[in-house]
C-alpha cells in the first residue's frame, strides 16, 4: 500500500500573478485577435524553416528551442487562441513517484489513471474531463500530434481520453509523465504537455521538493507567465508546518510566492487506490470553485496564453541570433578557403614575375632553341639574321621547339600542383581549427583533388595553343608572319611564353638577369623586330592575363570541393531577419489583442486551515 498526505494549506492571495483577462461574458468581438493567429502562423512557418546544421555551441540549444516553440505553437497557442471558451486544461506534472496519478484518481473519484508501481512507467498520458466536455478534446485541435484513444496504451504518442462525471464541467485534468523520467521520450513528452497547460498543478513530495529538475521547470513556467498551483504530497504530519514554511520560502525566492500551495499529509489509500476524501477536500473544493467561476477560468486561460505569447519574442530573437551565427560561420569557413586559394594565385603571379620559371630545364631548352652564347653577344648587331635563324631553327630542327614547349608545360604544371596542394592543406587546417568546419571535413580534402594534375596539364596545353592563336591574330598583317607562316608563329609564340615567364612587359630586371633570364632580352628583341615595341607589350599582357585567368579557374574548381560543403549546410541568409520580423509581428498583435487587463486576481483564494 502507498502512503499519502493531509490537508494543511497556507493562506494567501491566491493567484500566480496579478494579471487577469476579461470574463467570458465580456469577450471582445471575434475579430479582436484576427491579426494574432495570422502572425502566429507566420512565426510558426519561420521557425519551421529555420535550420541550424553547422556544429556551433548555439546550434543544439537552438534546435531544441525551435522544437519546443513549434510544439507550443501547434499544441497550445494556435488551438487555444482559436477556442478561448474551451475547458480549462490542468496538466498535473511532477517528479517520479510523487503520486500524480493517485491524486488525479482521487480528485475525480475514479481510477482513471494507472498508478505506476515500477519505475519508470511507460504509458500514454491520460486526459480526464466531464462527459459534457469530451467533444472539445476528441477533435484533436489541442495536442494534435497525439493520437486519441479510449484505451490505456504503452505508446507515449497517444492520448488516453477518459470521462469522469465527478469532475465539474469546464475543467480537464491531464496526467503527464514524470518530468525527471530516465526514459527520454517520457521526459520530452512531459515537457511538451506542460507547455500546453492552461494551469500547472505541480506535485512534489516532502522528500523531493528541493530537487533541481522541478525548480528548473517552475522557473521556465514563471518566465512564460503560466498559472501554477502546487501540491506538497506525503508530508509527515509532525513536519507539515516546518516543510510547508520552507517550501513557501523557496517559492517566494523564485517569484512564485503567490502560487496556491496545498499540503497533503502521509496517509493510506483505500482499496480503490484513492486518497481519503478528507485529504483531498481542500483541493477538490478549490477546483470546484474554479470550475464554477467562468471569469476566473477565462482569466487563467488568458493570463497563461498572454504569458506564453510574451515569452515568444525573446525566445525567437535568440533563435534569430543563432541563425545569424550559422550564416556568419558559413561565411567564415568560405573565407578561409578563399583566402587559401587567393594566396595560391598570388604565388603563381609572383612566380611569373620573378623569373623562377626560367631556371633549369626551361632556360636550357630556350638557349638550345634560340642559339649559343655567341649568338646573344652579337644579337643587337644582327637582328635581321636572328629572324632568319629562328625560322631556320623551326623548319630544320623541330625537336628543340617541342622540347621547349614540354619544358614550359612541365614547369607550369609543377608550380600549379604545388600551390594547389598548399592551398588545400591551408584550407583544411583552417577548417579543422573551427568547430563547424571540423565536422564538415573529409580526409581527401587535405590534398588537392586527384584529377588536378591532369587538368593542369590540359590547362597549360590549351594556353600554349591560345598563345599561338594570339600571335597569329596579332601579327596577321606582318610581312614576316605572312612569309614564314606557321614556323614564325611557333617561334614567336615560344618567345612570348618565355617573355611571360620573365616579366609582364618583357623588361628584364636585375633579378631576371641574375637568374639567367637575360635570355628574355633575346625574345624581346626578336618580337620588337617583328611587331614593334607596343605590340610586344600587348602580346605579353594578353598572354599573361589569359594564363592567370585559366589558373584562377583551375584553383576555383579545387576550392569548390570545400565550398560545396558549406553551401549544402548553409542556412538561408535571411533566416535571422525573417525570425525577427515574425516575432515583432506577434508582439504587436499581442498588444493589440487585449487578452489581459492588469489588476484583478486570477485564481480562487486558498482559505486558512485547509478548508479550501
Amino acid at each position: 500500500m502507498t502512503t499519502h498526505g493531509d490537508s494543511a494549506t497556507r493562506s494567501g492571495t491566491p493567484a500566480v500573478a496579478a494579471r487577469t483577462g476579461p470574463a467570458a461574458r465580456d469577450d471582445p468581438p471575434a475579430d479582436h485577435a484576427d491579426g494574432l493567429p495570422t502572425a502566429l502562423t507566420g512565426l510558426r512557418a519561420a521557425i519551421g524553416a529555420a535550420r541550424f546544421p553547422l556544429v556551433l555551441p548555439s546550434a543544439e540549444p537552438a534546435r531544441q528551442a525551435a522544437a519546443c516553440l513549434s510544439h507550443q505553437l501547434d499544441d497550445y497557442l494556435l488551438p487555444r487562441l482559436a477556442r478561448l471558451d474551451a475547458p480549462l486544461l490542468v496538466v498535473v506534472g511532477g517528479s517520479t513517484g510523487a503520486g500524480k496519478s493517485t491524486l488525479v484518481n482521487s480528485l475525480v473519484q475514479a481510477r482513471v489513471s494507472a498508478a505506476g508501481v515500477l519505475r519508470p512507467t511507460t504509458r500514454s498520458p491520460v486526459l480526464v474531463c466531464n462527459p459534457a466536455d469530451a467533444a472539445w478534446f476528441r477533435q484533436g485541435d489541442l495536442l494534435p500530434g497525439l493520437t486519441r484513444t479510449n484505451e490505456p496504451s504503452e505508446n507515449p504518442g497517444t492520448l488516453h481520453l477518459v470521462t469522469a462525471p465527478a469532475l465539474p464541467a469546464g475543467l480537464a485534468f491531464l496526467d503527464a509523465p514524470d518530468i525527471d523520467s530516465v526514459v527520454d521520450a517520457n521526459r520530452a513528452l512531459a515537457g511538451q504537455l506542460l507547455a500546453a497547460a492552461d494551469l500547472w498543478l505541480f506535485v512534489t513530495t516532502a522528500a523531493r521538493y528541493a530537487d533541481a529538475v522541478p525548480w528548473e521547470l517552475l522557473r521556465g513556467a514563471r518566465a512564460r507567465g503560466t498559472v501554477i498551483a502546487m501540491v506538497l504530497d506525503r508530508v509527515p504530519p509532525e513536519a507539515i508546518n516546518e516543510i510547508a514554511a520552507h517550501l513557501s520560502e523557496m517559492l517566494a525566492a523564485q517569484a512564485l510566492g503567490t502560487a496556491p500551495l496545498f499540503v497533503l499529509p502521509e496517509t493510506w489509500v483505500d482499496g480503490q487506490g484513492l486518497l481519503p476524501e478528507r485529504v483531498t477536500a481542500p483541493l477538490s473544493a478549490w477546483f470546484a470553485r474554479l470550475a464554477a467561476d467562468a471569469e476566473a477560468r477565462s482569466a487563467v486561460v488568458r493570463q497563461t496564453l498572454d504569458g506564453a505569447l510574451a515569452a515568444l519574442h525573446p525566445a525567437v530573437l535568440e533563435l534569430a541570433e543563432a541563425a545569424d551565427e550559422q550564416v556568419a560561420a558559413a561565411d567564415a569557413l568560405d573565407e578561409r578557403v578563399r583566402a587559401a586559394y587567393r594566396a595560391a594565385e598570388r604565388t603563381v603571379d609572383q612566380g611569373l614575375r620573378d623569373g623562377r620559371l626560367l631556371r633549369g630545364e626551361v632556360l636550357a631548352r630556350w638557349q638550345e632553341f634560340v642559339g649559343t652564347g655567341e649568338f646573344f653577344r652579337t644579337l643587337e648587331a644582327r637582328i635581321g639574321r636572328l629572324r632568319d635563324r629562328m625560322v631556320a631553327a623551326v623548319t630544320g630542327r623541330t625537336a628543340p621547339a617541342a622540347e621547349l614547349r614540354t619544358a614550359i608545360e612541365s614547369q607550369l604544371v609543377t608550380l600549379l600542383r604545388g600551390v594547389a596542394a598548399e592551398a588545400a592543406e591551408t584550407a583544411y587546417t583552417g577548417w579543422k581549427a573551427h568547430p563547424a568546419g571540423a565536422e564538415l571535413l573529409e580526409p581527401e580534402l587535405a590534398h588537392a583533388s586527384e584529377d588536378l594534375p591532369g587538368r593542369a596539364e590540359r590547362l597549360v596545353r590549351d594556353w600554349q595553343r591560345a598563345v599561338l592563336e594570339l600571335v597569329q591574330s596579332e601579327g596577321g598583317d606582318r610581312r614576316l608572319v605572312a612569309r614564314t607562316a606557321a614556323y614564325a608563329v611557333n617561334a614567336t609564340g615560344l618567345a612570348v611564353m618565355i617573355g611571360v615567364f620573365a616579366s609582364t612587359a618583357f623588361i628584364p630586371t636585375g633579378l631576371e638577369v641574375a637568374t639567367g633570364a637575360g635570355t628574355a632580352v633575346a625574345g624581346q628583341a626578336v618580337l620588337q623586330a617583328i611587331f614593334g615595341d607596343q605590340a610586344v607589350r600587348n602580346l605579353a599582357i594578353k598572354a599573361r592575363r589569359d594564363l592567370l585567368d585559366r589558373i584562377s579557374g583551375l584553383l576555383a574548381e579545387d576550392a569548390a570541393r570545400f565550398l560545396a560543403r558549406t553551401e549544402a549546410a548553409r542556412p538561408a541568409a535571411e533566416t535571422g531577419a525573417t525570425l525577427h520580423r515574425a516575432a515583432g509581428a506577434v508582439e504587436k498583435a499581442r498588444h493589440r489583442s487585449g487578452l489581459t487587463r492588469p489588476g484583478e486576481p486570477v485564481l480562487p483564494t486558498v482559505n486558512p486551515g485547509g478548508t479550501g
